[in-house]
């Protein structure tokens, strides 16, 4: 929910983000709804979100390995972390799940199948930091 109280969901079958005032049935297309696939105007499998103070809106996008960015009215995504295929180099991620960004823009994501939690700092980066794990299971 962002400060005007608009609550934010991801629909995986639908493949897309809805913004919601309160009482609304059909709510506000936001990102996605496309379809499946790895085009910056889809997901596969849309998961996690995070909304900043602009509105822009994070979503850990599962089956293609990438976090995207959505300004507001945008009808494309910008790829922010991942999207080079699953895999556990600096560049990759594998099964993005819950993600966070602070104040500084800072993408923190949860690396699913390589067991780490992921930072990438925004402004070019093109690879993230591992933060924690990593290393194996357990």
């Amino acid at each position: 929910m962002d400060e005007q109280r608009y609550i934010y969901v991801s629909d995986a079958v639908k493949e897309e983000v809805r913004r919601y005032q309160s009482g609304e049935k059909n709510g506000t297309l936001v990102a996605g709804g496309n379809g499946s696939g790895g085009g910056l105007n889809q997901f596969d499998w849309p998961r996690y979100l995070f909304v900043d103070r602009d509105h822009s809106v994070y979503v850990s996008d599962y089956y293609n390995n990438r976090v995207m960015k959505w300004v507001e009215d945008a009808t494309e995504g910008i790829v922010v972390a991942g999207g080079q295929h699953a895999g556990d180099a600096l560049t990759q991620l594998h099964y993005p799940n819950g993600l966070f960004v602070d104040s500084l823009g800072t993408l923190y994501v949860t690396d699913t199948f390589n067991d780490r939690v992921m930072r990438w700092i925004q402004g070019g980066m093109k690879q993230g930091t591992v933060i924690v794990g990593g290393k194996a299971r357990g």
